[in-house]
C-alpha cells in the first residue's frame, strides 16, 4: 500500500520561495545549521558567511534549513537571516514559546516545537495564533527521549512499543491543533534507531495525512549515519510515507545535503542534477582518485546540468567501467586522459587535470 498525505505550504511570502510538502509534491531536502547564531547581529562578516554557506546549501540541493533558537538573541539573530535569504528556513524551539513568537517578526518559513516541552495550553495556542496571522507552518517534532510519561511507563512495562509510544504522542499533540483548526502542519516522529523510525511514521502514515518530516535522529557519524538513514527512508520512501527528509549526521551540513539528495535520487525522488561515479582505489592507482573527487564533488554538484561524471584510478576502470559517463578522466603515470561515452578524447599531463577537465565540462 502507498500513503498519499495532504498538501501543507511553506514559505511563498516576503521573497521567500515557496515550498509544497505533501501529496504529489517531490520529496524535499533539510539541513540543521551547525553553529550558535547568537552574535549575528553586531557582526556583518558572520552574517555575509552565513548568507554564503546558505547559498552553498542550496546549490547542493537542499531545500530548507532549521536553526535552534535557544534564547532571544538567537531568535533575533534568525529574523535578520531570514530577511536575507529566499531559502525557507525553520526556528527549532524548546520550552520558551516567547521565542516562537519572536521569531515570527521576521520572515521565517515555518516554526518547530515541541509541544510537550513549550508548557501549557495558552502558549500553545499563543504560538498557533501568531503562525496562523503570519502564515507560518508548524512541524510538530517528537523524539523517543522525550516520551510522555504515561507513554513512557506503558513502554517500561512492555505495554507498547516505543514507536507505538512515538506515533500516539504525536497523535495526540496533532489533535490540540485540530481543536484549533491549525492545518497547516508537519509531524516528525524521530528515534536512533531503524526499525523504530520506521514503525512509528508507518504506524502514523496509517491513521492520519499530515505530512511527515523523517529523520533517524542522533544517527552518529558520517558512515553510521547514512547507512540508518538510508535503511530508514528507502523503506519509508517506498511506501510513499515522507515529505521532507533531512540526514542527520555528526558532519558537515553539506555532508547531510549530498547524503540526502543521493539517498532520494537512488530512491526514485529526485531526478536530474550531477551523478558523479568514481572507483575506491586500488593497487593499480595511476590517477588519485579521492583527492579530485574531494576537490571536485561540491562544484559538480552544484552545476545545474543532468549528466554522469566518471573519476577512475586507471586505465582498466577508464573508459571501460565508465564509458556511460558523459565525461570522465583516468590517469596512468604522469599521463591522464579524459574521455567521453567511452571514447578518449584527450590524453594530457597529469599537472593540467583540473584545468582541462574543467574547461571540457563547461562545453557539456
Amino acid at each position: 500500500m502507498e500513503y498519499k498525505s495532504r498538501v501543507v505550504s511553506i514559505g511563498g511570502s516576503n521573497g521567500i520561495k515557496k515550498i509544497l510538502l505533501g501529496g504529489d509534491n517531490p520529496v524535499t531536502l533539510q539541513t540543521m545549521w551547525k553553529d550558535s547564531i547568537v552574535d549575528v547581529r553586531d557582526n556583518p562578516q558572520k552574517l555575509l558567511d552565513i548568507q554564503k554557506q546558505i547559498n552553498t546549501l542550496k546549490s547542493l540541493g537542499c531545500d530548507i534549513i532549521r536553526f535552534a533558537v535557544p534564547d532571544m538573541e538567537s531568535a533575533e539573530s534568525l529574523c535578520l537571516i531570514a530577511s536575507n535569504t529566499d531559502v525557507p528556513l525553520v526556528a527549532d524551539i524548546h520550552f520558551d514559546y516567547r521565542l516562537a513568537l519572536k521569531c515570527l517578526e521576521g520572515p521565517v518559513a515555518a516554526i518547530r516545537i515541541n509541544p510537550g516541552n513549550i508548557g501549557s495550553r495558552d502558549r500553545v495556542e499563543a504560538v498557533v495564533r501568531g503562525c496562523e496571522e503570519k502564515n507560518v507552518a508548524i512541524r510538530i517534532g517528537v523524539n523517543s527521549g522525550s516520551l510522555p510519561k504515561d507513554l513512557e511507563a506503558q513502554v517500561e512495562n512492555g505495554g507498547i512499543s516505543r514507536s507505538k509510544a512515538l506515533c500516539d504522542a504525536a497523535l495526540r499533540e496533532v489533535q490540540v491543533f485540530d481543536e484549533m483548526g491549525f492545518k497547516n502542519v508537519v509531524v516528525s516522529m524521530k528515534a536512533s534507531s531503524v526499525q523504530e523510525t520506521v514503525e512509528a511514521n508507518t504506524y502514523f502514515a496509517r491513521v492520519s495525512d499530515i505530512p511527515l518530516h523523517v529523520g533517524v535522529t542522533e544517527a552518529g557519524p558520517l558512515i553510521t549515519g547514512v547507512v540508518k538513514s538510508t535503511l530508514a527512508f528507502s523503506a519509508l520512501l517506498e511506501k510513499g510515507i515522507g515529505a521532507t527528509i533531512r540526514v542527520s549526521l555528526s558532519s558537515t551540513p553539506e555532508n547531510e545535503v549530498i547524503a540526502g539528495r543521493e539517498i532520494l535520487h537512488e530512491c526514485g525522488k529526485r531526478q536530474g542534477g550531477v551523478t558523479i561515479v568514481s572507483c575506491p582505489r586500488c593497487g593499480r592507482l595511476g590517477f588519485d582518485v579521492h583527492s579530485f573527487v574531494e576537490r571536485w564533488q561540491n562544484r559538480l554538484l552544484a552545476m545545474d546540468k543532468n549528466i554522469t561524471v566518471a573519476v577512475m584510478g586507471c586505465i582498466v576502470n577508464g573508459p571501460g567501467e565508465g564509458k556511460h559517463a558523459d565525461i570522465g578522466i583516468a590517469g596512468g603515470g604522469d599521463k591522464v586522459i579524459i574521455f567521453k561515452k567511452g571514447k578518449i578524447v584527450q590524453t594530457i599531463p597529469a599537472k593540467d587535470a583540473d584545468t582541462v577537465f574543467g574547461n571540457l565540462l563547461q562545453e557539456l
